[in-house]
């Protein structure tokens, strides 16, 4: 890899390191000089700064995701009127020394700003209070724009803060391995962003000014979201400091509560992110195709699990941005670790390998599809009974959440009803134990074999909605617009004596994506990716053949 120059502003010319008589010694953040060096004299910046042609002209469109974003921004700012909400984007996150991982903003922010991947490394999206009506300058609406009344009187302002490229004559341009040109590609400029997302934007230097501005106690209250940004989060520390604000508990407690109604924001998601997530889908199908092509592959390798975890993964960048999370790709008894991400085993003949898996698009909405396949294609007597039964309680889950007044809790319920009266069925609940006894809260005992939800929501996050209430998630009646999974699965590990012995290291699991629909039906997102028995049979053997 390239060698990195030094991030702290020194001179990068092509003399000795070491420090004469009398200097201070070279500081560890300087030392990154000692590999690389750069030229830094006045007639090299003017050369490499001359001889560019011109950028390509114009602005870019109006994304597709504005106004959807735009519509987002306004119904939080009705939770929060008159004060300023700071929403960042996050920072770059070290690897080792002085690479980084790559780069995915904080999900509040990519779901407020409507930017999708790799925007922007230290950008701040802040919502700004408006003291009279009329002053947001950007209440035109795009075409497309949710029809919604709220959206007459915005109560805020959206500023996006960001550093904006540079010119090829700043040293920026081709020092810089953070911001350069010459490092990291064009980024884009102000006016660029403004045109396609339609929020004003302004460069990151002027953020602490801006949240300065008018605050104090009766005047405007600071709220960020604190998890997202370590040094965003220590600016409004600061400001609130100086501005005689609360710090520390209370502030803690402020900041939650923006954290929170962002969260639950995204319980519902607009036509827009449900077009997202099908896209995810898609992808996600084309990755498992891709996975079980790699089958006899991974067969005759000592770590066949990765052979299918790289099969998917090359798929996930290839049609997305890249996995929405780990992918699990656990053989025989692995299968029996929830959340198996090693994939260092090998894949045998007559094994299950249970596939956790899912497809990240560029907007950062991410498929979660789960599908237990036989390697051989086809399932043996205990496995297939094994995994009718997990698919059946994954239907019992599904038809129960599109019943009238489902709560979300109750998909769960719904499942758990029949594995237990299948665990019954089999004799492994303890003597004298019924199902109806297992299912009541001091029994529980068919939980040792899912002891794992069945749902949870799904969008931005793979496990979505995190920061939600209680009662706005697990007691939530389900509404139009919510995206969540149905997961049952049965995990009978090898060394579990209550298990019937042909079960033993047999892990099943089941995982679709559903979208409540307008008339309050349920729709299985992942209708096209084989579940029962026979599809699955065929399905893998039709692309292993």
């Amino acid at each position: 890899m390239t060698s990195i120059p030094p991030a702290d502003g020194s001179p990068s010319d092509d003399s000795s390191t070491s420090a004469s008589p009398g200097e201070a010694p070279q500081s560890l953040a300087a030392r990154g000089s000692n590999r690389s060096r750069q030229p830094d004299n006045q007639a090299f910046r003017d050369f490499i700064g001359s001889g560019w042609g011109p950028r390509p002209g114009g602005l870019p469109a109006r994304s597709e995701a504005a106004p959807w974003a735009a519509a987002r921004r306004e119904a939080l700012g009705t939770h929060f009127p008159g004060e300023r909400l700071v929403l960042p984007a996050g920072a770059l996150k070290v690897r080792n020394n002085d690479c980084d991982y790559r780069f995915r903003p904080h999900s509040a922010f990519a779901h407020l700003a409507g930017t999708g991947a790799d925007f922007e490394p230290d950008a701040v999206l802040v919502l700004e209070p408006l003291t009279s009506p009329g002053r947001n300058t950007n209440t035109a609406q795009t075409p497309g724009a949710p029809d919604d009344p709220a959206h007459a009187a915005p109560t805020h302002e959206a500023v996006l803060y960001f550093r904006p490229r540079a010119s090829r004559s700043s040293r920026e341009f081709y020092g810089d391995p953070r911001y350069g040109e010459l490092w990291v590609g064009v980024r884009p400029s102000l006016e660029e962003v403004e045109a396609a997302t339609g929020v004003r934007c302004a460069h990151i230097d002027s953020l602490p000014d801006a949240l300065a501005k008018d605050a104090g106690p009766g005047a405007v209250q600071l709220r960020v979201v604190a998890e997202a940004d370590e040094a965003i989060t220590d600016l409004v520390t600061t400001t609130r400091q100086k501005a005689g604000l609360e710090t520390g508990q209370v502030a803690a407690e402020v900041d939650a509560g923006l954290a929170e109604a962002a969260s639950e924001l995204r319980l519902v998601k607009d036509p827009w992110e449900i077009d997202q997530l099908r896209a995810a889908v898609a992808a996600t199908k084309a990755g498992f195709d891709d996975l079980i092509r790699s089958i006899p592959r991974a067969r005759g390798h000592w770590r066949g699990e990765r052979v299918l975890e790289g099969a998917f993964g090359a798929k996930a960048r290839e049609e997305g941005n890249g996995l929405g999370y780990d992918t699990i790709a656990a053989a025989g008894n692995h299968a029996n670790t929830l959340h198996w991400i090693n994939n260092d085993g090998a894949v045998e003949p007559g094994q299950l390998v249970l596939v956790d898996a899912g497809v990240e698009v560029d907007s950062l909405y991410t498929a979660d599809v789960t599908r237990t396949i036989p390697v051989d294609g086809r399932f043996t007597e205990a496995q297939r009974k094994i995994y009718q039964a997990v698919l059946d309680a994954a239907d019992a889950a599904f038809a129960r959440a599109g019943t009238p007044g489902c709560r979300f809790k109750d998909v769960h319920a719904a499942a758990m009803e029949v594995i237990a009266a299948r665990l019954e069925e089999w004799g492994m609940l303890p003597e004298g134990v019924s199902a109806t006894d297992s299912l009541a809260p001091e029994g529980q005992y068919h939980r040792r074999w899912m002891v794992h939800g069945t749902s949870h929501h799904l969008g931005l996050d793979v496990h979505d909605c995190a920061q939600a209430r209680r009662e706005m998630y697990m007691d939530a009646e389900l509404e139009p617009g919510m995206c969540f999974t149905i997961e049952p699965g049965l995990y009978f590990r090898d060394d579990d004596l209550l298990v019937p012995a042909e079960m033993r290291g047999i892990g099943v699991r089941i995982e679709d994506d559903v979208i409540v629909r307008e008339d309050g039906g349920v729709e299985r997102l992942t209708q096209d990716i084989p579940r029962t028995v026979e599809e699955v049979e065929a399905w893998v053997s039709g692309l292993i053949a």
